[in-house]
């Protein structure tokens, strides 16, 4: 077994390690016991069935009395009452806040025990243990936890980052081929964002990466977690390019909400749509080339994500109900709209007060059905 690549989180006194590889929830406990001597592992039904047994062996064989919560799968979980349920579990458990809570599973388990961490007894250390592409390139590393709300998606939450984050690349062996496709929408994100040359490797390397062929998919974890690792030392509460990471993603969260979280639309799905819109956006307002954006819906599509909603699960999509959705995004300000476009493929900026109108104008054109 190699060892797996370290990724460092700079934060000053909550700098944190990505592990990257194979085999290593074998190894959580032995992470997990550096840490504490009691964790509740917080998972859901399908991802307890796969990996909660050797997670917990390897944390009794590390010395670590360990206690799981399994939940019911979906993005529905994460709401308010969710979290009081995870919360009142915990209580029932009797977790201190020198034990440590230990995330398995995707975005959604993550984001709500995250949550669940930050605000127990007002602060108890997590593990992130992400078994998604999508968490393990994205939501498991950075600190961000939230619930939706029906006015949108992460609308309540806080920062509180993990202890450290175990990505082991077995357990995507397991994941179905939408789940591939949808976290291979974020690893496509850091590309566009500001990596011009990885967008090209994802353009060489994408039908491998969604084969599960290991040396693209360790690449693909590895670049995208220190892109964010990069941006998230830089700006942890994002107050400025911490924003980059939300490219698409107004788009996204719009188009999540509208579809009612039921897992119709991922948000993965959701993200690859919302990237198409804001290079298509960007080269309606003559920032960015056409070329630019069609090359990065040509992409998506052949990975096998859609970028023209009218054909995304979850539709039909109203503009109305997209725009009052985007208006509650947690960027906007002052009751201005706030998206992240591009001059260019890995070109990405803050565009604050983006023209709601012109908004409403590439809405109303991209979900108006063809006579």
């Amino acid at each position: 077994m190699s060892d797996p690549s370290i990724v460092r989180v700079a934060l000053g006194a909550r700098s944190y390690d990505v592990e990257i590889g194979a085999g290593l929830i074998a190894r959580a406990g032995e992470r997990v016991r550096r840490l504490a001597k009691r964790a509740a592992v917080v998972t859901d039904a399908h991802v307890a069935a796969l990996h909660l047994a050797p997670l917990m062996q390897s944390l009794a064989g590390a010395g670590v009395a360990a206690d799981a919560i399994v939940l019911p799968p979906g993005e529905a979980q994460k709401s308010f009452a969710g979290l009081q349920d995870v919360c009142g579990r915990l209580i029932d458990l009797g977790v201190e806040r020198t034990d440590v809570i230990v995330a398995l599973g995707g975005g959604v388990i993550g984001d709500l025990a995250g949550f669940a961490a930050g605000v127990l007894k007002r602060g108890v250390d997590f593990v992130q243990i992400p078994t998604t592409l999508l968490a393990q390139v994205d939501s498991s590393v950075g600190g961000k936890t939230a619930i939706d709300t029906p006015q949108g998606k992460n609308l309540v939450g806080l920062f509180h980052q993990p202890r450290a984050v175990i990505a082991d690349l077995d357990t995507l062996a397991t994941l179905p081929a939408r789940q591939m496709r949808a976290g291979y929408a974020e690893i496509v994100k850091y590309g566009l964002i500001d990596d011009a040359d990885f967008f090209g490797w994802c353009e060489a390397n994408g039908p491998h990466v969604l084969a599960h062929d290991r040396a693209a998919l360790a690449h693909a974890v590895r670049v995208s977690v220190e892109a964010k690792a990069r941006i998230v030392a830089a700006d942890e509460r994002e107050a400025g390019v911490r924003a980059l990471l939300n490219l698409g993603h107004t788009f996204a969260h719009a188009l999540e909400a509208s579809a009612g979280y039921d897992e119709t639309l991922l948000h993965g799905e959701a993200v690859g749509a919302g990237l198409a819109l804001a290079f298509r956006f960007s080269a309606q307002l003559g920032l960015c080339s056409t070329d630019d954006a069609r090359r990065v819906s040509a992409h998506l599509e052949s990975a096998g994500l859609v970028s023209d909603i009218r054909a995304l699960a979850g539709g039909p999509y109203a503009p109305s109900r997209l725009i009052e959705a985007m208006l509650h995004d947690k960027k906007a300000e002052g009751g201005q709209m706030t998206l992240i476009l591009a001059q260019g493929i890995g070109r990405a900026f803050v565009q604050k007060d983006a023209p709601v109108a012109a908004v409403r104008a590439l809405l109303d054109a991209e979900t108006a059905i063809a006579a």
